[in-house]
C-alpha cells in the first residue's frame, strides 16, 4: 500500500483501505465525492422524504429513539426531533480527542452514510467533508461511550452552529468557526440527526488510528529486534529459513525473512556465528512471538477496512426500485471492531514485552558484556539504568489496558438494549497501548545505539544499523557520563511513530515483508 503520507486526496465512493483513512485523519488529504458517491445519497434521500410525508413508520423518524420507539412523531415534529438527538446525546465528557481522532469520526460518518442507505441530504455530508478539508475540527470529549451516539453528537453540534471546534489552532463556539471558513450553521431535517450519531464511526476511527500505528511499530520491532541481536553478538541459526518451512505460519517466515535481510552483510554477526548454540528466548523467538502478533493486527486490518467500507447506521433504507425498505436491525454494533482492538492491544503488548527483556539483556553486564547499563564508571553514572524501569512501568499499564472492554455488559435505554458490545473503549485504549510500544521500542533503540561504544572497533555493523545509528547521531549524543535522557526518548519514539525508522531501513535494504 502507497505511504500514508504520500497519499494528497482520497475519493469516497469506492472502498477505502487503512492508509487512505490514515492520509486524512492524521495528515490532511483532500476529500472528494465520486459521482455515484452522490448519486446513491440523493437516491436514498428522494425515497425518505416521500415516506416521511406518508407518515409511514419508521425508527428514529416518524418514532422516538430506543426504549421511546412505541412514541409517534408527526411529520410535522420531524425535524425538530432530529435537532433534539444532537442535544441530548452530545454528553461525552473529559478531556478531548486529539484533532486525528474527531477527523477519523468525520470521515467514518461520510463512508457510513454515504453508502446510501440512511436516506440523509447530500448537503449534510458535504458540510462535514468541508469541515476535513478547511481543517474546522469540533471539541468532542473522549470518556463515556458504550460503542455510539455521544461522541458523534458533539461532533454533530457543530454542523447546528452549536458546541466548539478547533480552528487554525484558535478554540472557538460553532457559529464562529463556521463564519470563519463562511460557512452557516444547518438545520437538520428527518432522519439526519438519528443517523449522525448512529453506527460505528467512533469504535472504527480511533481503531484504525491505532491499528496503523501498531502495524508500523510491528515492523519497525523487527528493524530494532535485528539490531539488538546484532548488539548481543547473537546467532542467526534460529531465524534459518528451513525453521520456518516446518512450521509454515506466514507471518513467522516474514518476520525471519525481515531479519536475515537487515543483518545480511553484517561483520559482527559473521565473526561470532556459531559461537554458542543458541540465544535466549527474546532473541531467538522472534519469528514467532512477532509472527503471532502481526497475525492478529493483520486480521484487525481486514475486519476494520470491512468496516470502514460499511453501512452501520440503524434504520437501514433500500431505495432501488421494486425492492424499496426500511429496515430497523442493529448493524450499530461494535463487536467486530471491539473485539479486534481488544486483540491487537494483546499483540501490541506482547511485543512490548519482549522488546522490553531484549532491552534488558543489553544493560545488564552479565549477559551482554557491555559495562553495567551502558556507561563507563557505573556506579559513579547510572547510564541506562532507569529507562528499563519506565519500560516496566509502560508494561504494567499496556497488561491492565489489555483488559478486554468487550466482556462487560452495562444494559441501556431501560433495558431496550440490554445487551452492549462496549467496544468504543476497546480502541479507544488501543490508541494508548499503540503509543506506549512506541516508546517501549524507543527505549530498546537508544541502548542498542549507545551500546555501539564498546562494539568491536574493527567489525562493521550491518548497512541497516549503520543507517539507522547514523540518523540516531544527528540529535543523541553517546552517553560517555550521565546526561539527561528524556529528551532522546521521545525524540526516538517520534522517528518510529512518523515512519523515519522504517523508511531508513527499506532505504537501504529494500522493502520488508
Amino acid at each position: 500500500m502507497e505511504n500514508s503520507k504520500n497519499i494528497k486526496k482520497v475519493e469516497l465512493g469506492n472502498p477505502i483501505h487503512l492508509e487512505e483513512f490514515v492520509a486524512v485523519a492524521r495528515y490532511g488529504a483532500e476529500v472528494v465525492f465520486s459521482e455515484e458517491y452522490c448519486r446513491r445519497v440523493k437516491k436514498s434521500r428522494t425515497l425518505v422524504e416521500k415516506w416521511v410525508e406518508e407518515e409511514r413508520v419508521m425508527y428514529g423518524v416518524t418514532t422516538g429513539f430506543g426504549a421511546l420507539c412505541t412514541k409517534a412523531i408527526g411529520k410535522e415534529e420531524t425535524a425538530q426531533l432530529q435537532e433534539n438527538i444532537i442535544l441530548t446525546h452530545a454528553v461525552s465528557v473529559g478531556e478531548p480527542l486529539r484533532e486525528e481522532g474527531v477527523r477519523g469520526i468525520m470521515l467514518m460518518v461520510l463512508q457510513n452514510l454515504g453508502r446510501g442507505n440512511s436516506g440523509v441530504r447530500l448537503e449534510i455530508l458535504e458540510m462535514y467533508r468541508e469541515f476535513l478539508n478547511k481543517g474546522i475540527t469540533p471539541k468532542v470529549p473522549e470518556a463515556g461511550s458504550v460503542g455510539y451516539l455521544a461522541l458523534e453528537a458533539h461532533t454533530a453540534l457543530v454542523l447546528l452552529g452549536k458546541g466548539e471546534a478547533w480552528y487554525q489552532g484558535e478554540l472557538l463556539l460553532g457559529e464562529e468557526a463556521l463564519k470563519r471558513v463562511g460557512m452557516k450553521p444547518m438545520e437538520l431535517s428527518s432522519k439526519e440527526g438519528l443517523a449522525l450519531v448512529s453506527g460505528t464511526t467512533s469504535p472504527t476511527a480511533l481503531g484504525a488510528l491505532a491499528l496503523y500505528d501498531m502495524l508500523q511499530a510491528a515492523k519497525t520491532a523487527d528493524v530494532i529486534g535485528a539490531l539488538t541481536v546484532e548488539t548481543l553478538k547473537g546467532v542467526m541459526n534460529a531465524f534459518d529459513e528451513r525453521v520456518m518451512k516446518v512450521r509454515p505460519h506466514g507471518e513467522q517466515a516474514k518476520v525471519a525473512e525481515n531479519i536475515r535481510k537487515i543483518l545480511k552483510n553484517s561483520k559482527v554477526i559473521k565473526k561470532y556465528q556459531g559461537s554458542r548454540v543458541q540465544d535466549a528466548l527474546s532473541l531467538r523467538c522472534m519469528p514467532q512471538l512477532h509472527g503471532a502478533s502481526r497475525k492478529t493486527l493483520e486480521d484487525a486490518r481486514r475486519t476494520l477496512e470491512i468496516e470502514m467500507n460499511s453501512c452501520c447506521d440503524n434504520p437501514i433504507i433500500w431505495s432501488e426500485p421494486g425492492e424499496e425498505d426500511v429496515i430497523s436491525a442493529c448493524n450499530a454494533d461494535s463487536s467486530y471492531v471491539g473485539l479486534e482492538m481488544d486483540s491487537a492491544s494483546i499483540a501490541a503488548c506482547t511485543l512490548g514485552k519482549m522488546s522490553e527483556r531484549r532491552n534488558n539483556r543489553i544493560i545488564d553486564e552479565n549477559l551482554s558484556g557491555y559495562p553495567w547499563f551502558c556507561i563507563s564508571q557505573p556506579g559513579l553514572n547510572s547510564g541506562l539504568m532507569i529507562p528499563q524501569y519506565t519500560q516496566a512501568g509502560l508494561l504494567n499499564e499496556m497488561r491492565v489496558l489489555c483488559s478486554p472492554a468487550t466482556i462487560d455488559n452495562t444494559p441501556t435505554c431501560g433495558n431496550q438494549e440490554d445487551y452492549v458490545a462496549m467496544g468504543y473503549f476497546a480502541c479507544r485504549k488501543a490508541v494508548t497501548v499503540a503509543e506506549k510500544l512506541e516508546y517501549i521500542l524507543a527505549i530498546e533503540l537508544l541502548s542498542d545505539y549507545e551500546a555501539q561504544q564498546f562494539q568491536d572497533k574493527d567489525v562493521e555493523v550491518s548497512s541497516v544499523s549503520k543507517a539507522v545509528y547514523s540518523e540516531l547521531k544527528m540529535t543523541v549524543p553517546v552517553m560517555e557520563k550521565d546526561m539527561i535522557l528524556h529528551p532522546h526518548i521521545e525524540h526516538i519514539r517520534k522517528l518510529i511513530h512518523s515512519g523515519r525508522i522504517l523508511e531508513i531501513a527499506e532505504s537501504t535494504v529494500g522493502s520488508l515483508k
